[in-house]
């Protein structure tokens, strides 16, 4: 198994996890345990949030770069953690403790 499908193994063990989306630089999904509308839906619209919290990190200062994003709304937690050449966003249920 390589080392992308142990580290995507990983974190769908987490509780709440609901889907994991990897996208490249362009927002092109390379890899999702989403359906492919999901997928699509994802890949775009998160890839160009992330491209834009990016401008705003450096517009701020431009010695410094986005890490980290964390998207909280009442049914979905989204997590961007945005790389040079990917994008990877996990989506979890922020109330699966309380649920079960």
């Amino acid at each position: 198994m390589s080392e992308v499908e142990e580290t995507i193994n990983r974190i769908r063990t987490h509780k709440g996890v609901t889907g994991i989306v990897i996208v490249n630089s362009e927002g092109v999904p390379i890899r999702s345990t989403f359906e492919s509308k999901q997928t699509l839906q994802y890949s775009a619209l998160i890839s160009q949030l992330a491209t834009k919290a990016r401008g705003v990190v450096r517009d701020l200062d431009p010695q410094n770069d986005l890490t980290f994003l964390r998207i909280r709304s009442k049914k979905h937690e989204i997590m961007v953690a945005p790389d040079r050449e990917y994008i990877l966003i996990v989506i979890q249920d922020p109330n699966a403790d309380q649920n079960s």
